[in-house]
């Protein structure tokens, strides 16, 4: 076991800064403590790792096992936020003020990996939540390998050439259709390439990753928003940001894609904050009708 202590300038809020990078409640690769620590079991250059952050009188200690474990030690403060700069964002609507206010804590994290929040991202196209990640909780452990030190039932993501290897019937049983397990294969055998966009600005990384068939802007959005750390990287083409977005900022609810980007424009270079401070205070568009009860239901 190796150790590091990163001691945040400001306020700082460890669950809501690395929660996001959860792929679900059972995530075997992310695990929140009890004690409101944080688990994270992840595949650096130098092979798996796994790290255990808790916050100690205001500093954040880090333990790391494996051979991994160096790397995420180094990378510990990027993933922390350390370069994030939230004092960059200026709210112009009295819902932001008012989120920003409440949770000065909030850091981007940057976790370096591309892979490692593209597979996910790739599950996640155009299927429910639940489906996204029961596909990648299956093939973790199935294809992942224990996670080192004293994590039970951990584990780390496949290898760029083992996730190339897994066999269609093992993508069928997991949920996944052809086309997104057609992506993520692709995408494993240009790992390196991909993984170059962790030093990339938006606009660079953004075209690398789309340069695979299979990977658009919302998948390019949704990844570089952890492995960059990005503050600006909008979700496109997502079924329920733009009106979550339109209902918190202009009290309308069927907003696309258009007339979110002209909302979030004020916000120029901090849209991706702007949209994880609305979500936070949980705005959203009433429904269009009362829903049923099953009793109301059975009566009818």
């Amino acid at each position: 076991m190796k150790t590091r202590t990163w001691t945040p300038r400001a306020a700082y809020d460890l669950g809501r800064t690395l929660g996001v990078l959860a792929r679900g409640p059972g995530d075997p690769a992310f695990r929140p403590g009890p004690d409101g620590s944080v688990w994270r079991a992840s595949r650096t250059p130098e092979g798996p790792g796994t790290l255990h952050v808790t916050e100690q009188g205001g500093s954040i200690h880090a333990e790391a096992w494996g051979p991994g474990a160096d790397r995420l030690l180094e990378t510990l403060p990027a993933l922390l936020g350390a370069e994030d700069a939230p004092e960059a964002f200026t709210p112009r609507h009295r819902l932001l003020h008012e989120a920003h206010r409440r949770h000065p804590g909030l850091r981007l994290a940057r976790t370096g990996l591309v892979l490692e929040s593209l597979i996910p991202s790739v599950l996640e196209q155009k299927v429910t939540s639940d489906e996204a990640y029961r596909a990648w909780r299956l093939l973790l452990q199935q294809h992942g390998e224990p996670a080192p030190g004293p994590a039970p039932r951990m584990r780390v993501m496949p290898s760029a050439r083992d996730w190339a290897m897994i066999p269609s019937w093992d993508w069928h049983k997991a949920g996944v259709d052809g086309k997104r397990s057609a992506t993520i294969v692709r995408a494993a055998r240009v790992a390196a390439r991909l993984e170059e966009a962790a030093a990339m600005d938006d606009e660079q990384a953004s075209r690398r990753l789309q340069a695979v068939p299979g990977i658009g802007p919302w998948t390019a959005a949704e990844t570089l928003q952890r492995s960059n750390g990005s503050p600006d990287a909008v979700t496109v083409g997502d079924l329920h940001l733009p009106k979550i977005i339109g209902y918190a900022l202009a009290g309308t609810r069927d907003t696309d894609d258009e007339a979110m980007l002209e909302l979030l424009s004020p916000y120029e270079g901090q849209r991706h904050r702007a949209c994880r401070l609305i979500l936070l205070t949980g705005a959203r568009p009433p429904r269009r009708a009362p829903r049923f009860s099953v009793n109301d239901i059975r009566a009818l």
